[in-house]
């Protein structure tokens, strides 16, 4: 009987972290978020790189975002990150950043000043001009079209939709 009680014992002791374990969000369990890089990494420096180390607060995270829209890659944000991602200084090379999700980087990109005369082989986001003023941001291929872009389109990963959709954020 005294060894059945033991055995009890260590079992549940070895169970309640996997049972009770579901009840709190890891530190690393964000979702979908868009990074910049540590140390302003440049654009033109990010393919070579093996590894990127991502700024240390996302600069778009779940609780910004008010709509993901699935077939167009647009985010409706809400007004306070939307003046976040409006105030960033952004040269004509852009401003790299990582979308990521639980801290994950899936892909890399750059924010894209509308200005630029420089043509770019990645992902971009702009800042969606909306006269309805819903602010959105656009993340899409190449710049100044689609037709620039030359990769694999990374904003389909099945990652990033299994996110967005749990989070309620997809459209």
């Amino acid at each position: 009987m005294k060894i059945k009680m033991i055995t009890a014992s260590i079992v549940f002791i070895l169970l309640v972290p996997f049972i009770f374990g579901g009840c709190s969000r890891a530190a690393n369990d964000e979702g979908f978020a868009i990074y910049l890089t540590k140390n302003n990494v440049p654009v033109q420096e990010m393919q070579a790189l093996s590894h990127v180390d991502i700024a240390n607060k996302p600069l778009i995270s779940g609780d910004d975002i008010i709509a993901y829209y699935w077939d167009t890659h647009d985010i409706q944000l809400t007004a306070e990150a939307f003046k976040r991602v409006d105030a960033l200084q952004i040269p004509t090379t852009g401003v790299a950043f990582v979308v990521c999700v639980d801290k994950q980087p899936v892909y890399w990109g750059a924010f894209w000043a509308g200005y630029s005369s420089q043509s770019f082989d990645g992902i971009t986001i702009m800042m969606k001009p909306s006269l309805a003023g819903d602010n959105r941001i656009a993340i899409t291929p190449g710049y100044p079209s689609s037709s620039f872009y030359q990769g694999n389109d990374p904003r389909s990963y099945q990652v990033i939709k299994d996110s967005l959709k749990a989070a309620g954020k997809l459209n």
